[in-house]
């Protein structure tokens, strides 16, 4: 029969579609495993209704076979086949899908079909791997059977041939190897064995290859046994996914060890969460959130998302659309149905299906978070410790668009309490007199106990969040108020408690003040009379705005940015440092200026702030001493 020409194709097109559309080449076994699974999900179908297909739905399957010598790939099916017209329809005019039609034809909420081959492309795919393709295929219901041959763009054959049962075989002729490509791999049973693995373990019809096994042999001597490899037929897949299991139906065990050969995880994850959802999308989830982070999770080399699935074959492997950054640490896998695939079946589109389950998602993952912070409390901040980081990120990312979210998952130590507590928890602790949440952020709760500033709210018995994170700040000025508490830090302004000290005019020390400014010169931006400081000498604080902590953040992350704070000098004119510096200013003003200098050097080290020249702050004490 004469060669005829694709109705829908050129050179350019085949090799735009094999050479772009789809990135790895593995691809193709997938895709040619697919329309063998719609062709039997066809003909079972079609066994519904008709008693003459014979055939029980045990009876169906899939088979590979490789034969590395004459380098040919086959996979065969007992599905519903193709007469000429279908060829000629389906294989003949490349993104036409007899698959779609077939959808169209017993309609789409019909639960007993379940087909994802709607595109006609998937097919060509092979070309990426195979020079020629040579398809040998009898419908049902026919007795005819047809050989449909292409060597790629130049066009295709369809003969009548001789097949003796009802289906398909695709034989795919495997390229030679080049310098770049080694194409014998598909001709190898250990690749394909994880290809189908990879892609197609879900597929609901066995998939079947002869594989090589190893046995003793029966006149081997049992001091120095001998061995010998047979072949033998063995199901590749697992046919039925976990998730498509009732959870009544899976034990704890199971869940565990799908999670660790699956992730690749040798530790238990913290928490599982299954779903099952029906209504304008459907899916099925079922998600881990993991008890410690990968090496890798805090490096830009980390990809997050959810495996997707669609009827049981894997489309993507990290979907970043299912999950946002702020839950990047969940892994799980999601299979729906609904899901509008682009023409490689690689890809999404960006539709409204995908962002409903991504919604849904988010839902559900708070929500196990917030019951394992109510009823298990202690494994909650282990996970924590692991990943309060990104919840903490995830509450700054976009000007705070998942505050709302975040926030009553974080936790932060208590300066009354002695351990990790909620905002909300803090809140139904206050007093109602009490306007603030108040906070203090160092580098570790031992440090912050003793804060000069902090006196005050301590000797009152009040709670104080400790900020040990370098990031908290930030979150801080984001969050900025909590069930109708303001935010406060408790080292910077004004405290605004009752029954505060009286507060000392600063008119009466003024000319004390203007020395010590005059005396410190740009080092400080501002001396004042300090209504926090009860037993210390002297503080710095930093006022509204940039505070030390976002200062060491932006120096360590952006210096270029050169952000700096306030330095704001508070004293304690009770104190009798001050009264030294007083005396010795109307006596000997070299010597006050010396004190002005310890008593700022003092102050930045209260706050964590570096000394500009540590060796001179030594000279500059040893000299008082002469």
């Amino acid at each position: 029969m004469a060669k005829k020409k694709f109705k829908a194709e050129s050179q350019r097109l085949l090799d735009l579609m094999i050479n772009s559309i789809y990135t790895h080449k593995e691809i193709f076994l997938r895709e040619i495993i697919s329309n063998a699974s719609d062709a039997i999900d066809k003909l079972c179908y079609k066994s519904l209704t008709d008693e003459n297909v014979g055939l029980k739905r045990e009876d169906f399957l899939i088979r590979i076979q490789a034969d590395p010598e004459n380098r040919t790939l086959t996979v065969s099916d007992n599905g519903i086949g193709m007469d000429a017209n279908d060829l000629e329809n389906n294989l003949g005019v490349i993104a036409s899908s007899g698959t779609y039609q077939f959808r169209q034809e017993v309609g789409k909420d019909n639960e007993d079909v379940d087909i994802i081959g709607q595109f006609g492309v998937g097919f060509y795919s092979a070309f990426m791997v195979a020079g020629r393709i040579t398809v040998v295929t009898k419908k049902y219901g026919e007795s005819q059977a047809y050989r449909w041959e292409s060597g790629g763009a130049d066009g295709y054959t369809v003969t009548p041939c001789e097949k003796d049962a009802v289906g398909t075989e695709i034989i795919m002729h495997i390229k030679p190897d080049g310098e770049e490509e080694t194409y014998s791999d598909f001709l190898q049973e250990y690749t394909l064995r994880n290809l189908v693995k990879k892609y197609s373990d879900y597929i609901r019809w066995p998939i079947r290859m002869e594989v090589t096994k190893s046995r003793k042999k029966e006149d081997s001597p049992e001091d120095k046994p001998e061995f010998e490899d047979y072949k033998e037929e063995e199901t590749l897949n697992s046919m039925v996914p976990l998730w498509q299991r009732k959870k009544s139906e899976v034990s704890k065990e199971e869940y565990d060890k799908f999670y660790q050969e699956k992730f690749n995880d040798f530790t238990l994850p913290a928490s599982v969460v299954t779903v099952s959802a029906e209504g304008q999308v459907s899916y099925k989830a079922l998600l881990y959130i993991p008890s410690r982070p990968p090496f890798d999770y805090y490096s830009a080399d980390y990809e997050r998302g959810l495996q997707l699935y669609s009827a049981g074959v894997m489309i993507m492997d990290k979907c970043q659309d299912l999950i946002g950054d702020h839950f990047g640490f969940v892994k799980g896998v999601v299979d729906s149905p609904d899901l509008s695939l682009n023409i490689s079946r690689e890809l999404l589109q960006h539709d409204r299906q995908l962002k409903l389950i991504a919604n849904n998602i988010e839902k559900k993952v708070k929500g196990e978070l917030e019951r394992m912070l109510r009823d298990s409390r202690e494994d909650y901040e282990k996970f924590y410790q692991s990943f309060g980081r990104q919840l903490k990120v995830g509450c700054l990312n976009n000007y705070g668009a998942k505050r709302e979210l975040l926030q009553d998952l974080l936790l932060f130590y208590s300066s009354t309490e002695k351990k990790m507590v909620t905002l909300a928890e803090y809140v139904d602790r206050m007093p109602e007199s009490q306007k603030y949440i108040y906070f203090a952020a160092g580098e570790n709760a031992a440090a912050m106990d003793h804060l000069p500033q902090t006196e005050l709210l301590r000797e009152r018995n009040m709670e104080i969040l400790y900020l040990t994170d370098q990031a908290d700040q930030l979150l801080m000025e984001i969050l900025r108020e909590y069930k109708g508490k303001t935010l406060h830090s408790a080292v910077d302004g004004d405290l605004d408690l009752e029954d505060m000290p009286e507060e000392k005019p600063e008119e009466n020390y003024q000319e004390s003040l203007n020395f010590i400014k005059e005396s410190l010169g740009e080092a400080v931006d501002e001396v004042r009379v300090s209504r926090k400081l009860k037993t210390h000498p002297v503080c710095l604080t930093c006022g509204e705005g940039v505070s030390f902590e976002m200062e060491r953040y932006f120096n360590a992350t952006q210096p270029e940015m050169g952000l700096k704070a306030k330095r704001i000098l508070e004293l304690n004119v009770e104190h009798p440092a001050f009264a030294a510096l007083e005396t010795a200013r109307n006596a000997d003003p070299e010597k006050a200026k010396k004190y002005a200098q310890v008593l700022l050097n003092q102050a930045k080290l209260i706050a964590g702030l570096s000394l500009d020249d540590p060796s001179g702050y030594t000279d500059l004490l040893c000299s008082l001493w002469s």
